[in-house]
């Protein structure tokens, strides 16, 4: 009994942690954007806008729910839910110091991805069940894209696992402590993870599924109200899992730099992380705002012709040195 209370109060803990970071995020990105465009932003709604994405929500949650009558119940209602819960669920393994986070997997990293994969699920229930053609269109890019750049990130990856050893988040990072911040090891790899990290979770340039000037909105042109904002929240809770696993796997994670961090306190380092996290996280909005939607042609190109082929590169590199130096 106290376990499944335990587990029920973490879900409860980890759905609020998760719910209030993305409300921040959407915020956060509307004062980037309008600080890069020149602009105030929101400033309305409570002191600096700070309220705005909170109006939003309850916004969305009072709009009445619209269905096509010809869309597939079943697979319409549930690929709103999917989108949000495969991210909710990586969070599990992630940790945010070294003595906090729910649960350390031995494969932790492949749990992550897996969870990661399962969201092209909801992407193709989305257009398919919509019965739009615009949401279908904008889900077999989205499926096309996943699928093009699912190789070229882990691929990249596979470099730090070869010199950590393990797949288990907490271990990678405390190899770090031992050594030095994995991106000095893997440089190209880092670069190759955060743009394959960006595509994958559709953020601009690579946001090609929602192109608005062809496809409407994409893959979600058909929903309204709470469906809606559970594929909202669920594309920036897939960008502050990207950053996590970026953070963790080639910054150090809660580590800091040139001290001794055993004698750090618990908070100091979920501080850090979380610094970490959200200069990942501007970097990606910076993204956003600065360069211009890929075509598709040149889109999937990128994907199979530049990054795959680098990816493999630094995979036989990083191997062959491994190799030599054991």
């Amino acid at each position: 009994m106290e376990i499944l209370l335990f587990g029920i109060i973490g879900v409860v803990v980890l759905f609020s942690v998760i719910a209030l970071n993305a409300l921040i995020l959407v915020y956060m990105e509307r004062k980037v954007s309008a600080w890069m465009q020149s602009r105030l932003g929101p400033n309305r709604v409570g002191p600096f806008g700070l309220f705005q994405t909170t109006a939003d929500i309850v916004k969305l949650i009072l709009k009445e729910n619209i269905r096509n009558d010809q869309s597939d119940k079943v697979i319409y209602f549930l690929a709103p839910i999917l989108a949000f819960v495969a991210p909710f669920a990586a969070f599990v393994t992630v940790p945010i110091a070294n003595t906090i986070g729910i649960r350390d997997l031995d494969m932790g990293a492949v749990y992550i991805f897996a969870l990661g994969s399962s969201v092209i699920f909801s992407i193709i229930w989305a257009g398919y069940g919509s019965n739009s053609r615009y949401a279908l269109i904008g889900a077999m890019r989205s499926a096309a894209q996943m699928v093009s750049y699912e190789v070229p990130m882990i691929t990249a990856v596979l470099g730090v696992f070869l010199i950590a050893g393990s797949l288990s988040m907490r271990e990678i990072v405390t190899m770090q402590a031992d050594q030095t911040w994995f991106i000095v090891y893997q440089p190209l790899g880092f670069i190759l993870f955060l743009i394959a990290g960006t595509a994958e979770a559709n953020r601009a340039p690579f946001d090609l599924p929602e192109a608005e000037s062809e496809l409407v909105a994409g893959f979600h042109t058909e929903y309204t109200g709470l469906k809606f904002a559970f594929f909202f929240l669920g594309e920036y809770a897939a960008m502050l899992v990207s950053c996590c696993l970026i953070v963790l796997l080639f910054l150090g994670g809660w580590l800091v730099p040139f001290v001794d961090n055993s004698i750090i306190p618990a908070w100091i380092h979920v501080a850090v992380f979380m610094i970490k996290v959200y200069l990942m996280i501007f970097l990606m909005m910076w993204f956003r705002w600065t360069f211009p939607r890929m075509r598709v042609d040149h889109l999937m190109g990128f994907g199979w012709k530049v990054l795959l082929p680098l990816a493999f590169i630094n995979l036989v590199a990083t191997g062959a040195v491994v190799l030599i130096l054991k």
